[in-house]
């Protein structure tokens, strides 16, 4: 080549970045090796242009702000992006109607779809397009970077994205992260709250001691102070043992020296131990504190289901395993265990079974069971299991409390009572005395009557027993429709997509996706025993910490409204 070959070449690659820059004032340009990295903000709305001009890699990169931010769950690319020769990458919202514009490579043909590849247009047009269209929203900030994105405030990098490989991860559920135990505990809220239930139980104590009260405020008082007194006696044992960390934090400040290694080492043993003593007494006030659901303490009717598949006996199979699973369980915390419906499969599996549980709060360890559960796994028979083909199945779990028998108390203010003459046979007793009795009940509108008997007296009570009967009825079959409800609820549609929990037999992982929690040794779940009491215990203590933060985000609410 030769030097006025050389100098023209350089003279076009020099007009080439002028024309670039002129064209694009809010573009930054950024000079990058093929198999760099970089980040941006899932806020804003970014448009990817990579090209290729020889020995140069230019990266393009325009920021649109956009109002709301749109969440970019989407990514677009054409076929030569997959070749990594230099194509183009467009990220954009997947409401607009039109893709952004898209520079292809220097040279070869356009590939992708017709709607998704670059017109003939010069540069000057396109630039005057994404103006027009970016008139509704304000420009970005321009940034004078040339080796890098960097914290500039109003950009954080999040998110990466690699140029080389073309990977996001953007469909990626993110769960908002909860605080542990200690770290609730140490709330500005929590410790207003606290220190008010331990002022009162000592005020309900000093007026338990006074001589003035009567036996009805005197019942009142003690289930106050009966309800306090664990939660005041677990607050003061974290205030302890918080006062005890903060000595042994000090302490380990002081001993700096090489004689006292010995003794720090001590020191930070005890101080592990003191937290995980914190640990398990701020679950332990957090218990107190999460009021008591009304049939915690209920007997539950456990019910599973097979779903359904395209492929092999996975769910049957399945269905069965879950139901020995809940069967060992009970075993395993001594309940009752009682089959009440057992409807197998033709091949070794489960269509349908149920069972009566009952025992020492049940509810309160099952009621997070209920839903649909995912299953992964190769079959052990058939042809997918010769090819080792990996099949999806579910099946659902269905938890039904049980009440006790309801008592139906009527009140005498509620009930008018009407008394007539009784129509029939009966000679001039019936002609002459009101015997017959009706009974209107006012709040439901219930209304009977009896004239059976030739006493007054008779009837009512023969009136008020079928009163009461129908009301009994009428709350069964509240109670009926609130199960169905309930079972319909838990049931779902047993998609794939309603799962509350996935067992997947090829990576030995079982993963909750409610709290993001995996745990492995899927025949250990299965068993019934420990990892599985371990697992539904995380589950509780997911549900207390939701429930107390619940309640300091209503009591910041109230503050703020206030």
């Amino acid at each position: 080549m030769t030097k006025l070959q050389l100098t023209s070449m350089l003279i076009i690659r020099m007009v080439m970045f002028i024309n670039i820059l002129f064209a694009f004032s809010s573009t930054v340009i950024i000079h990058l090796k093929q198999n760099s990295t970089v980040s941006f903000d899932t806020k804003w709305s970014l448009i990817l242009f990579y090209s290729d001009f020889s020995e140069i890699n230019l990266l393009l990169i325009r920021l649109e702000r956009r109002r709301p931010p749109l969440p970019p769950a989407w990514l677009r690319r054409c076929g030569r992006c997959r070749r990594g020769d230099g194509s183009a990458i467009s990220l954009r919202h997947a409401g607009t109607a039109s893709a952004p514009p898209r520079f292809p490579s220097a040279g070869g043909p356009r590939a992708g779809p017709r709607s998704l590849r670059a017109g003939p247009r010069s540069l000057r047009a396109r630039w005057w397009e994404n103006k027009k269209q970016n008139e509704a929203f304000p420009k970005a900030k321009k940034i004078g970077c040339v080796m890098g994105l960097h914290s500039h405030g109003f950009w954080r990098p999040k998110s990466l994205l690699d140029t080389a490989r073309f990977t996001l991860s953007f469909n990626s559920r993110h769960r908002k992260n909860h605080q542990d135990s200690q770290a609730l505990w140490k709330h500005e809220a929590v410790q207003k709250y606290l220190e008010t239930l331990s002022k009162e139980y000592q005020q309900v104590s000093h007026q338990l001691s006074a001589d003035s009260l009567n036996d009805f405020e005197q019942r009142a008082l003690r289930r106050r102070c009966a309800d306090l007194s664990p939660i005041a006696a677990a607050f003061q044992e974290i205030k302890e043992a918080e006062r005890e960390v903060q000595e042994l934090e000090a302490m380990c400040s002081e001993l700096d020296s090489r004689d006292e290694k010995q003794l720090l080492e001590l020191a930070l043993e005890e101080k592990k131990g003191l937290d995980k003593k914190m640990n398990m007494l701020c679950r332990k006030l957090f218990q107190l504190l999460v009021p008591k659901e009304k049939y915690d303490r209920s007997p539950v009717i456990l019910e599973v289901t097979a779903g359904r598949t395209t492929g092999g006996d996975i769910c049957q199979q399945f269905t069965k395993e879950m139901f020995e699973m809940y069967q060992n369980y009970a075993d395993y915390k001594r309940w009752t265990f009682d089959v009440v419906n057992y409807t197998p499969a033709e091949i070794g599996g489960l269509h349908h079974a149920a069972a009566h549980i009952s025992g020492e709060n049940v509810y309160r360890h099952l009621k997070y069971e209920g839903g649909t559960h995912r299953v992964q796994r190769i079959p052990e028979i058939g042809l997918s299991s010769r090819m080792q083909r990996i099949h999806t199945g579910t099946m659902s779990v269905i938890v039904l409390p049980q009440p006790e028998e309801v008592d139906v108390k009527v009140d005498p203010k509620d009930l008018r009572i009407d008394t007539f003459r009784a129509r029939g046979a009966g000679g001039q007793h019936v002609n002459k005395t009101d015997s017959a009795v009706r009974i209107v009940h006012l709040p439901t509108g219930l209304a009977v009557e009896c004239q059976q008997e030739r006493s007054q007296q008779m009837n009512k009570e023969i009136a008020l027993r079928t009163l009461r009967a129908k009301l009994y009825q009428q709350v069964i079959e509240k109670q009926l429709s609130q199960e169905q409800s309930a079972r319909k609820l838990q049931l779902g549609t047993r998609a794939q997509s309603e799962r509350i929990r996935t067992y997947n037999f090829t990576q030995d992982r079982v993963t909750d996706h409610r709290i993001s929690y995996d745990a492995r040794n899927i025949k250990e779940i299965l068993s019934g025993k420990e990892a599985l009491d371990k697992l539904i215990n995380r589950l509780l203590e997911f549900a207390e910490i939701e429930a107390v933060t619940q309640y300091l985000e209503n009591l910041q609410a109230l503050e703020g409204g206030g």
